[in-house]
């Protein structure tokens, strides 16, 4: 269980968006069987202290309906501190509930995120005290580990790997490094500052992954079969993804560049999936289909 402060506005904003709304009677009902309650009511200067601690906190408010007496919670913005924030109360919220489900431990499967144990604490250090890094790195075409110097700017997980991107200050270019590809991580004394006009968001702001590039974003079509249609809109590829529904599929709609990445993710849907457009897409895309044919191909 998240303890403290933290982890009671975390409870709070979990109980109330998992209720959509709530009364005081039943939310102090369940604060009383939590582990936070002790069998006892919140009192009500408590929980208007925790109204505004949570919207200092995590910009979320907490509306009162007086025609109901219901709680609920009344507006999030779409800002990247406001995802942010949201990620970090998702994952805070399953912490916290898998940490009271010690009982049915042996029935939770969890997927394996190995880069995030040894050098991720030690990267977002480097990035709170504006430190530079020094460490060995093997890329997949290396044998052996080579040295790199970087200014860590921020760090993304995509597919269950830690990647950090920074300044890399010997090739004078910005880079993105696997932290599962590192074989040592040294903070060196050595500060840096974040550029003024740099933005993490903006950064990745026309791919998909963790591939980015100088080139043009493209417009893109995929048809997607009916069934993927309801994946894709579960989990967009992109923000730009809009949508023209169909009897017997959908067609998406991007504004992305034409990466390894993307191409990789659309391969891996096989049949259910179609590039329209443009035409260096699909030509990768069939490129790539086709050396899969020749590897299956009987002689």
């Amino acid at each position: 269980m998240v303890k403290g402060l933290l982890g009671r506005y975390i409870w709070i904003i979990d109980t109330i968006e998992r209720h959509g709304r709530i009364t005081r009677g039943r939310f102090n009902e369940l604060w009383a069987h939590s582990a936070f309650g002790n069998g006892e009511e919140m009192p009500r200067r408590t929980f208007y202290n925790y109204r505004n601690g949570i919207e200092e906190t995590f910009g979320i408010s907490i509306g009162y309906d007086s025609s109901t007496y219901e709680y609920y919670i009344d507006s999030q913005d779409d800002s990247a501190e406001a995802a942010r924030n949201r990620w970090l109360i998702d994952s805070m919220s399953v912490s916290g509930m898998l940490g009271d489900a010690r009982d049915v431990s042996g029935r939770i499967v969890l997927e394996n995120v190995p880069s995030s144990r040894r050098y991720l604490g030690t990267v977002v250090d480097a990035m709170k005290q504006g430190r530079r890094l020094r460490f060995g790195y093997r890329s997949y075409n290396e044998v052996t580990p080579k040295e790199r110097r970087v200014n860590p700017y921020f760090v993304k997980i995509f597919k269950q790997l830690w990647y950090v991107i920074g300044y890399n200050v010997d090739d004078k270019a910005i880079k993105t490094y696997s932290l599962d590809r590192m074989t040592t991580v040294v903070m060196e004394d050595e500060q840096f500052a974040m550029p003024r006009d740099f933005s993490p968001e903006e950064f990745f702001a026309d791919s998909f992954g963790i591939i980015t590039d100088n080139s043009r974003p493209e417009r893109i079509t995929l048809r997607v079969s009916r069934w993927l249609a309801n994946y894709f809109r579960a989990l967009p590829l992109h923000v730009s993804q809009s949508e023209e529904i169909h009897e017997q599929y959908s067609l998406f709609h991007y504004r992305m560049q034409v990466t390894s990445d993307l191409i990789e993710e659309i391969l891996r849907y096989g049949g259910n999936i179609t590039v329209l457009e443009p035409k260096e897409l699909r030509l990768r895309v069939t490129n790539e289909l086709r050396k899969c044919m020749e590897n299956y191909t009987l002689h």
